[in-house]
């Protein structure tokens, strides 16, 4: 499998394309901030046709460019319908302080063609199978995209951090749970693709990630 990426120029998220092979159909997860000429000539690159967009959540980071890409190409959106009122008004998921930033000048159209995803989904899509973990924490409808080898995070796990839980919709109860239920159920030899920041393993965020080492400790069915 063909897995290649970039950050974007703003708040450094990884943009990733995944095919099964140069020369062939391919995902691309999410597309951020100022990301659509690179991103072409990464498909150039390696001879990628995009079949869709892949939204592991709705933060205005990881979809800034999903309508233009989408709408090149004619191809559909895919997010959880938790965080899709974001993909219509991307504010709701800003903070005061990123809403000011970004509010007053922000020019928005929602990608015409947006599909679900769900937790346990097999997502079937240019040759490749990836399963859709839901993971809320960082937002209601954060996602992971997972495959053999493979585990896209988004926001809700980085080398040796988390997402964080103090926007709209985030939640630290709920990443608890995501961590514990989501992550270390995970094998240690997967590799981990998070939205910012460098790549790592299960294995290595087992032993040295604070959080998950904290989430391991945390007892079922019980408030945190």
């Amino acid at each position: 499998m063909l897995v290649a990426g970039f950050p974007a120029e703003a708040f450094g998220t990884n943009c990733y394309v995944v095919a099964p092979a140069p020369g062939e159909q391919c995902v691309v997860i999410d597309p951020g901030i100022g990301v659509v000429d690179r991103l072409d000539a990464l498909l150039a690159e390696h001879r990628l046709q995009p079949a869709a967009v892949l939204l592991t959540h709705g933060h205005l980071d990881h979809t800034f460019s999903v309508t233009p890409v989408c709408g090149a190409r004619g191809i559909t959106a895919y997010i959880h319908p938790d965080d899709g009122e974001m993909l219509a008004d991307p504010t709701k998921g800003l903070g005061t302080d990123l809403t000011s930033l970004f509010g007053g000048r922000l020019t928005w159209t929602e990608p015409e063609d947006v599909a679900p995803l769900e937790d346990g989904l097999v997502l079937k899509i240019a040759g490749l199978e990836l399963i859709v973990d839901h993971a809320p924490g960082h937002t209601r409808g954060s996602v992971m995209f997972r495959s053999a080898e493979e585990v896209f995070t988004g926001d809700v796990l980085f080398k040796d951090s988390i997402g964080r839980t103090d926007l709209p919709g985030g939640s630290m109860t709920q990443m608890w749970t995501s961590l514990r239920d989501k992550v270390l159920t995970l094998p240690d030899e997967l590799v981990v693709l998070p939205g910012h920041g460098p790549g790592t393993t299960i294995g290595r965020e087992r032993t040295y990630n604070p959080y998950l080492r904290e989430a391991s400790e945390k007892p079922q069915n019980r408030g945190w």
